[in-house]
């Protein structure tokens, strides 16, 4: 990468912290110049682009493992992260190193410094904007062969659809973020699927919403696109526990074959068999067992819930909950609710995290005993002692709770990402 960085990687990191100011803004615009002045790196790689409003990261992960099972030098660009940033950025397996991430970040904002001198004050490049065109360079110069790239928000205007992709995938669809994509799932999926590109393959996952469907439909006809329907499961062993993966397996199964053409059996069940996926249905620790899973809205407490009776088997459940205010929590709690024996109401360290106190309101509303610990680590600690070491903990609710309970609690009160 060309030498010791510009910045080291806790600057890299603050730098794209304070493009927080900075906001959320719609546009390819400014991604396409800003690659424009970095060479273009996205031409120099074949991509598969993942979009959807849950699953995306999960499937991300297994279709890269899946082509690089098959002998291809593979990356994967993910979002959001849990802790740092560079764990966004994957080549055959691996988080890029701080040194070629903080480098490519500081190249990134002395080109993002060209950009936005012929843009107005209110126009500049975005934090999300930065951080995928780091990505991107950061692929294109690993030399990858291809790679899988996550969708941010929506599709239409994320800063991932500058990709010159030959196969998009959509998990599924469900009502999110409407302010910005629109109040039905026809909406939310029209912005989804504008990553389509003409005579290209559309992948779906299994059991798609009807009108999301529909939608699918009729942007492959328009754009003469192959629709492939993935099946609920593929019949291979993985390591990854929960339903849901199963099916986001096979949705990524049914992705890289799209682009490969036939698969080696072999080279699947490998990828099955080895494939984890952090945050989602992930056990963390034993006596009593600890889950974590990234669950942060109705459809992602459904997948979680549905998984859950089996995993159980009885056993007590006691649930740390956190949620942000823009979720609509009182869903997400009336599906968990039932399953669990308590729950301990906590924050995180985003602003937007909604009180313990409303969240224990809604569990006392549902009938579910409840109590609040307002820090992350002294919840799941909390948790585990009312599940016992014959019970299970999970910790859920937003992927923002998660990073509180990874990452250090001396950095806790670090500012979190709003991507």
């Amino acid at each position: 990468m060309g030498g010791a960085p510009a910045m080291s990687y806790p600057e890299a990191e603050r730098a794209l912290l304070d493009l927080e100011l900075f906001g959320m803004r719609f546009g390819l615009d400014r991604m396409r110049r800003l690659l424009t002045v970095l060479g273009s790196p996205q031409e120099r790689f074949r991509a598969i682009h993942v979009v959807g409003s849950n699953g995306k990261s999960s499937t991300t992960r297994l279709a890269a493992a899946i082509l690089r099972r098959h002998g291809l030098r593979t990356g994967a660009y993910l979002s959001p992260h849990l802790v740092a940033f560079r764990e966004r950025v994957r080549v055959d397996d691996e988080d890029v190193s701080e040194a070629a991430f903080a480098d490519a970040v500081a190249r990134v904002l002395a080109a993002a410094e060209k950009v936005d001198r012929t843009n107005g004050p209110d126009d500049r490049v975005t934090q999300f904007e930065a951080v995928t065109a780091a990505g991107l360079l950061l692929l294109a110069e690993a030399e990858v062969q291809v790679a899988v790239v996550e969708a941010g928000l929506g599709g239409r205007f994320d800063a991932t659809n500058v990709l010159p992709t030959s196969v998009a995938v959509c998990t599924n669809v469900g009502l999110e973020h409407t302010r910005w994509l629109g109040p039905t799932i026809r909406d939310v999926a029209s912005e989804k699927l504008a990553v389509v590109r003409d005579g290209s393959t559309l992948v779906v996952g299994h059991g798609l919403h009807p009108d999301a469907l529909e939608v699918a439909e009729r942007v492959c006809r328009e754009r003469r696109a192959r629709l492939v329907q993935a099946p609920e499961d593929v019949g291979v062993e993985l390591v990854a526990q929960g339903a849901f993966q199963r099916r986001n397996f096979a949705t990524a199964h049914a992705a890289v074959g799209a682009l490969l053409g036939e698969l080696d059996d072999a080279a699947v069940r490998a990828a099955a068999a080895a494939t984890l996926v952090p945050g989602r249905f992930e056990e963390v620790d034993h006596d009593p067992i600890t889950i974590v899973d990234g669950a942060h809205n109705p459809a992602g407490v459904e997948a979680l819930a549905d998984s859950l009776p089996s995993f159980l088997a009885g056993r007590r459940l006691v649930a740390v909950v956190s949620v942000l205010d823009d979720k609509d929590a009182a869903t997400m709690l009336a599906t968990l609710a039932p399953l669990c024996d308590h729950i301990v109401c906590t924050s995180n360290a985003n602003p937007r995290t909604l009180s313990p106190a409303t969240l224990l309101t809604e569990c006392e509303r549902l009938g579910v005993a409840a109590s609040i610990e307002p820090d992350p680590r002294r919840a799941l600690e909390r948790a585990r002692e009312l599940a016992g070491p014959g019970g299970v903990a999970l910790a859920t609710g937003s992927l923002y709770l998660l990073a509180d309970l990874r990452r250090p609690a001396t950095h806790r009160d670090q500012r979190a990402s709003r991507l």
